[in-house]
């Protein structure tokens, strides 16, 4: 018997399914947002009152953001606010704080960044005070296969658009971001990209962990199949797993619509 096939390809171009279960309903641009709080802060994501969730709106120089003060467990699309690229809340009923900054500097440069989810999971941040990124030792973590950047220095909190400058200058074009000392940030084109990535980056620091703590060499994972396991997960899982976690919170917590 010959040695198995080590496939090269994946996602779509592999493998397209006919139909999958959808949501169930129509969601509004700052529903669909509060839905992702609900469910980052179900999977143990945030940090009670730290962090944001960014959508540039279609008029390219605005974008929807939680409001200071709420936990991201409790943010429903009411909540909602509007800010422009100087952190001026031009629709919603409460404050956002300066810190925001950390996003808008990369929505301005960033086509691909519509969507930047911003918070302190724990062994995220354990990982960024040792400095180190998340060896990939599961396939879940294939979806992070290249795309990971780790900057450096800890400089305190972004509140102002020349801090939120520097920072994206050192961000680059990197999707996946750890912070040393502070956290991760995670970019996105679609809420169902970001906030499925943003589900699965804590996991894959903890795995990385949990094996350096065993003290034993891992297996390694071929670079192509890395590559093809990172589009089927991306290209194929997101919306899936979105309309799934959609699907779930609603049943819990419908009144996040409101």
């Amino acid at each position: 018997m010959g040695e198995p096939e080590l496939r090269s390809d994946g996602g779509l171009a592999r493998w397209a399914p006919r139909i999958t279960p959808p949501i169930g309903v129509d969601l509004s641009e700052p529903q669909a947002l509060a839905c992702a709080f609900r469910i980052l802060a179900r999977s143990g994501f945030s940090e009670h009152i730290a962090g944001h969730i960014t959508w540039r709106r279609d008029d390219g120089a605005s974008m929807w953001v939680n409001p200071w003060g709420l936990w991201w467990d409790e943010v429903t699309a009411a909540d909602v606010c509007a800010v422009d690229f100087d952190a001026n809340v031009i629709e919603g009923r409460w404050d956002v704080t300066p810190a925001i900054h950390i996003h808008t500097e990369l929505h301005k440069r960033r086509h691909d960044a519509r969507i930047v989810v911003h918070n302190h999971p724990y062994h995220v941040s354990l990982l960024a005070a040792t400095g180190e990124l998340p060896e990939i030792v599961h396939q879940t973590g294939a979806m992070f296969d290249g795309d990971l950047r780790f900057v450096d220095e800890y400089t305190g909190e972004i509140d102002s658009p020349e801090l939120g400058a520097d920072l994206a200058e050192r961000i680059g074009d990197a999707t996946v971001i750890i912070l040393a000392n502070h956290g991760v940030l995670i970019t996105g084109e679609t809420i169902a990209e970001a906030t499925f990535r943003a589900a699965c980056i804590d996991r894959v620091c903890r795995l990385a962990y949990d094996a350096m703590l065993l003290g034993k060499a891992t297996t390694p994972i071929a670079a192509g199949l890395k590559k093809a396991m990172r589009a089927s997960l991306l290209e194929r899982g997101s919306n899936v797993y979105w309309a799934g976690a959609v699907r779930m919170l609603l049943k819990d917590e419908p009144e996040v619509l409101g």
